[in-house]
């Protein structure tokens, strides 16, 4: 291949430790390969675009190199290939060309190349770029320190070792297949759990790198696999001996349980061995979910979204590894990372002070191009009791989860080692509400509700949460449904709205224009005189009827679509506005909505959440909207997360929106707050 001319100067000349580039090269793959890895990066290489993209994501490079030389003028295809996983993953992109097409260069960048270099090429000029490269990188991701402790972590958790201080440290897998039941041992104890003939070979090579600085490696039996080797890579690290270790051969494949293709965190079966091994011992297990991430797949593509998923990887185990030594990060399903905590670490505090940064980190926006990306995470917590296995630690961790997608607030739930879980305990929960009005644990919360397009509130809905002394706050749908379950959601309902008008009766001058939104359910709308018991409610407590919007769910108007009728005709004709809640969860038509009287349709938060899905979820979302435009409706939609939500929403004519976006349920005095600073 071409050899050596200098370009792109870089103030440092050696780099700090191995690291990956991944090259597409049609023409000189092999070639480009043997210069990149004399100047000390590790190579995974492709001739063709085809799966190049997919390729780079399951590769732990996070720089690509693109041969550009013989690619004929204005032909971006092989740039245009990695760019959209290399723009989600936070990555740099360095085109090769020639050096009398220089003239190229500008139309490269403009594809999206991040760096470029020009053969023929030194050594030194290589890495130079590379340096550059990597430097954009680490800037990207957190910083040189996390991105070389983010590769350790993604290495240790398959097979790997360091030393630590006077001793090494394994990696959970290496320690399992070497027989050590902990993951610290003396030099000496590490050399005698090695067969006794080879021991003088992997004296000499650590002698030997010590001596030259140079790689070297050995290998040995494995205790846990007869018949097959270990090798030991050894390398210096930041002045640090340490190892990647691998199996001599494939006969026993590879070790699957270890580590998490896509995210190099460790896989679902490598925590549930972590947990295993911790039974009896303090542990706490967060669950952090990654919410409407398919949507976004959809949206953006399942490149895009695979490289989002390593990025968020990498924020999850840079925090998992500066705030809890000797915890796990593990990713155990699609959207779903396990955060695993022990010693110090375990405590109720430092979980939810770790959850907290999580979900922070999480909702930052993630760059993509030309595009920022926001999203939003729940996290579960459970504390570990002496009998839990890892199954158990799990589901009540996923209790918690789900718990935790249902509340408002900041969307974390817990469960102590000493609570019992909801599910197990249904019973007691339904014992506990009749209590709970008396003890005045059914608190109000109020979601703040805005034009699309506009800053100022307008309204408010109403919600219940449910503040349990064993449990911690509880969300909605744990509540109604313990009050489905005990027949107890008559006396609920009336508790809710009683309180509900109280307090905004009470509001302060600068809510005097906030709309209030009460839910109404299917029982109360059953009940004979209903009507005139609510309308003395609202009057006693001196919350004006114009500014009041009953809410009947979907389902519950289907119940009896005549008596729901002829209840929400009484209601508007004595000043109040009707709306149905949570539409496209039951089995609506055009014909069932021109019979009901209303102002408002409220679309479900799932359904709004599709507008940002593929382009069927689109056209459905737009047709309920275009509806209920066409009858004289104005349209609420609940559950907006994200800008681009709201951005398609307004497009399609919705009128105004609640969700996470601009706030959860607050309470009455930070209602005040919000409403002040707008």
């Amino acid at each position: 291949m071409d050899r050596p001319k200098e370009h792109h100067v870089s103030g440092e000349t050696a780099l700090d430790g191995q690291r990956s580039l991944f090259i597409l090269s049609p023409g000189d793959r092999d070639g480009l390969s043997q210069a990149v890895r004399q100047a000390g990066w590790r190579v995974i290489a492709a001739r063709r675009a085809t799966d190049a993209a997919q390729r780079f994501l399951h590769s732990d490079a996070q720089i690509a190199l693109v041969d550009m030389r013989g690619v004929r003028d204005g032909d971006t295809g092989l740039i245009a290939s990695l760019i959209a996983a290399v723009d989600a993953g936070g990555g740099a992109l360095i085109a090769l060309v020639d050096e009398r097409d220089l003239a190229k260069v500008p139309l490269l960048l403009e594809a999206g190349a991040t760096h470029y270099c020009t053969a023929p090429f030194s050594q030194e000029a290589m890495r130079a770029t590379l340096i550059s490269a990597q430097r954009l990188v680490d800037r990207l991701v957190g910083g040189v320190t996390h991105s070389r402790r983010a590769q350790r972590i993604r290495r240790g958790d398959a097979l790997f070792w360091e030393r630590e201080g006077a001793g090494i440290r394994l990696s959970d897998n290496l320690a399992r297949h070497l027989g050590l039941d902990s993951l610290h041992i003396s030099p000496a104890g590490f050399i005698r759990r090695l067969p006794r003939a080879e021991r003088r070979s992997v004296i000499a090579a650590l002698r030997g790198m010590m001596r030259t600085g140079r790689p070297e490696a050995f290998a040995h039996a494995a205790l846990s696999r007869p018949g097959d080797r270990l090798v030991h890579h050894l390398r210096l690290i930041d002045g640090v001996v340490a190892a990647d270790v691998e199996w001599l051969s494939d006969a026993h494949g590879h070790d699957a349980t270890g580590r998490d293709d896509l995210t190099g965190l460790r896989s679902r079966q490598a925590a549930l061995d972590w947990l295993d091994r911790r039974k009896g011992l303090a542990t706490t297990v967060l669950l952090l979910s990654i919410s409407q991430f398919d949507r976004m797949n959809a949206a953006y593509g399942q490149v895009v979204g695979d490289a989002l998923l390593g990025r968020i990887a990498r924020r999850i185990e840079r925090m998992t590894v500066d705030m809890a030594v000797g915890g796990i990060a593990a990713r155990i399903a699609g959207t779903e990372f396990l955060i695993g905590l022990t010693g110090e670490a375990a405590t109720a505090d430092r979980a939810t002070f770790l959850a907290r940064q999580l979900i922070g980190a999480i909702g930052r926006p993630f760059s993509a191009g030309d595009h920022l990306i926001r999203l939003t995470a729940r996290c579960g917590i459970a504390q570990s009791r002496p009998d839990d296995d890892a199954t158990n630690l799990i589901r009540r961790a996923g209790t918690a989860l789900a718990d935790a997608r249902r509340g408002g607030g900041e969307g974390i739930r817990i469960f102590s080692a000493e609570r019992r879980s909801r599910q197990v305990d249904a019973d007691q929960l339904e014992t506990d509400l009749r209590l709970a009005l008396h003890r005045g644990e059914i608190g109000i919360l109020f979601q703040p509700q805005y034009p699309v397009g506009g800053e100022h509130m307008t309204g408010v809905e109403a919600l219940a949460r449910w503040n349990h002394p064993q449990y911690g706050a509880l969300g909605a749908g744990i509540l109604f449904a313990t009050a489905e379950r005990s027949d107890y959601m008559l006396p609920l309902s009336a508790h809710i709205q009683a309180e509900a008008l109280r307090q905004a009766a009470n509001w302060p001058r600068a809510l005097s224009h906030l709309r209030l939104s009460l839910n109404v359910t299917a029982e109360d709308i059953a009940q004979p005189g209903f009507m005139p018991q609510f309308l003395n409610l609202v009057d006693t407590s001196g919350f004006p009827r114009s500014r009041l919007t009953v809410e009947i769910t979907e389902s519950g108007l289907i119940e009896d679509v005549d008596n729901a009728t002829a209840l929400l005709t009484a209601l508007r004709a004595e000043g109040l506005a009707v709306a149905v809640d949570d539409f496209g969860t039951g089995y609506s038509s055009l014909a069932y909505l021109k019979s009901l009287p209303l102002d408002y349709l409220k679309i479900d938060s799932g359904l709004a959440q599709d507008i940002a899905g593929t382009a069927r979820d689109r056209i459905i979302v737009r047709g309920v909207i275009h509806m209920a435009k066409s009858l004289g409706l104005s349209v609420i939609a609940e559950g907006v997360e994200t800008e681009q939500q709201l951005d398609l929403l307004a497009r399609e004519g919705c009128d105004y929106y609640q969700g996470f976006l601009r706030s959860a349920g607050v309470s009455s005095a930070d209602l005040v707050t919000l409403a002040l600073k707008a």
